[in-house]
C-alpha cells in the first residue's frame, strides 16, 4: 500500500472541465499550476482508508448524477474561485466525512465550500482585479458532475487511483 495521502474530487463533464480549466490556465500562476481544474471533496485522507473509501465511493455513485451549477465567484484573498452549488454532492461528502470523521485533517473537518479554484497565490490586488473582471462576465450555468475520483498526492502532483462514474 502506498504511503501517499489520498484526495477525493468530483469528475467534471468534458465541456465544464474545459471551461474551468481554461480559466485556471489563463489566471493561475503557471509555475504553480501543477494540476488541472478540480472540485475537491477531501484534500488529505490517510492511505489506510483506501479500500474502504473505494467501496463507499462505489456505493455513492450508484445514484444518478447530482445536479450542480456554477453559482458565483469567491474571493479567496489571494485568488479567485468559482462557487459550485451541488446539494446532492454535499450530502455524499457529508456521509463520507461522517464515516472518516476521526481521520480528517482540520481543512477536511471544516464545513465544505464547494468551489473550483481558478487563481491562487497572487497578490490580493491582482485577485481583486480578476474578481471584478469576471463578475462582469459571469453567468450562472449548470455543471455536469460525471463521477468521483481518488488521487494519490505525490509531492505536488496527483496520480489517479480510481474513478467512480455515477451510474443511476
Amino acid at each position: 500500500m502506498s504511503a501517499d495521502p489520498l484526495i477525493v474530487s468530483a469528475l467534471l463533464g468534458a465541456r465544464d472541465f474545459a471551461w474551468l480549466d481554461g480559466l485556471r490556465r489563463a489566471h493561475y500562476p503557471p509555475d504553480r499550476n501543477r494540476v488541472p481544474a478540480h472540485l475537491t471533496l477531501f484534500h488529505h485522507l490517510p492511505p489506510s482508508v483506501g479500500p474502504e473509501l473505494k467501496q463507499r465511493l462505489a456505493e455513492a455513485t450508484r445514484t444518478p448524477r447530482p445536479r450542480a451549477g456554477a453559482a458565483g465567484l469567491i474571493n479567496l484573498g489571494r485568488g479567485v474561485a468559482v462557487r459550485i452549488d451541488a446539494p446532492a454532492l454535499e450530502e455524499i461528502r457529508a456521509d463520507l466525512a461522517d464515516a472518516f470523521s476521526g481521520l480528517l485533517m482540520p481543512q477536511d473537518a471544516a464545513p465544505w465550500r464547494p468551489h473550483v479554484t481558478i487563481q491562487n497565490k497572487v497578490a490580493p490586488e491582482e485577485a481583486r482585479a480578476l474578481l471584478k473582471q469576471l463578475e462582469g462576465e459571469f453567468r450562472r450555468r449548470p455543471v455536469a458532475v460525471e463521477g468521483l475520483a481518488v488521487w494519490a498526492y505525490r509531492d505536488g502532483d496527483w496520480g489517479l487511483v480510481s474513478r467512480h462514474p455515477f451510474r443511476g
